[in-house]
């Protein structure tokens, strides 16, 4: 039975759709005739053709993510502030055993 690590953290698993019926070649050219006609003037802009992006919703709907992300906080970061932390807190742990609990 293996217990818990440091060091050996599992990544969380990746949501992968793969759509059954999807044509990539005729998304593309109905991307490029709407952005022709954008650009010509014939296609006026609407709220409903607007697709938004839901990488980065979640970061940007909690303060304290939102905070660290501004800060350029990542994990690296934070994996490496906690091991420091554990480190210390290790290490004033011995030096409090050595002095007041071994005498």
């Amino acid at each position: 039975m293996k217990l818990f690590s440091f060091y050996d953290m599992r990544k969380p698993r990746q949501f992968e759709h793969k759509p059954i019926y999807w044509n990539p070649r005729k998304e593309a050219l109905e991307d490029r005739i709407r952005k022709v006609k954008r650009e010509m003037g014939v296609l006026e802009e609407n709220p409903e053709d607007y697709k938004p992006s839901i990488k980065g919703a979640f970061i940007e709907g909690t303060t304290h993510l939102k905070k660290s992300k501004m800060k350029g906080d990542d994990i690296r970061n934070r994996v490496y502030r906690n091991m420091r932390l554990i480190l210390v807190l290790a290490l004033l742990g011995f030096i409090f055993w050595y002095l007041f609990i071994k005498q």
